[in-house]
């Protein structure tokens, strides 16, 4: 079974910075899109950043310059750096990917648990 596993979520006052990580495993054929989530209770899940198996990155404006999201292909997992945390930025953020299994040989949304970050004033 495909599983996301994230990790890195804590506390941080503002300006400080924290590194999230997420893993896949699993019996994966690929890999394809691999992004972060955040979402704040009663608020809608949002996109944070996504990265290409190639590189190609994209970031919601408002972690432009502050965040920077990088991945592994070979070791099947993905990073978000953020830095200068503000606390807007406080939300679960969960980590997405495209995947196609070898169980189910077609690519499929899959998400991790989420990961708690709290950026305090």
């Amino acid at each position: 079974q495909v599983q996301l596993v994230e990790s890195g979520g804590g506390a941080v006052q503002a300006g400080g910075s924290l590194r999230l990580s997420c893993a896949a495993s699993g019996s994966i054929l690929w890999v394809n899109l691999m992004g972060w989530y955040r979402q704040v209770p009663g608020n809608q899940r949002e996109l944070v950043a996504t990265i290409t198996r190639d590189g190609n990155t994209n970031y919601t404006n408002s972690v432009k310059g502050r965040f920077t999201i990088s991945r592994d292909n070979y070791k099947k997992t993905v990073s978000l750096q953020m830095n200068s945390l503000k606390p807007d930025d406080t939300a679960v953020y969960y980590c997405n990917a495209g995947i196609a299994s070898t169980l189910l040989r077609f690519e499929s949304p899959y998400w991790g648990q989420g990961t708690q970050v709290t950026v305090s004033s």
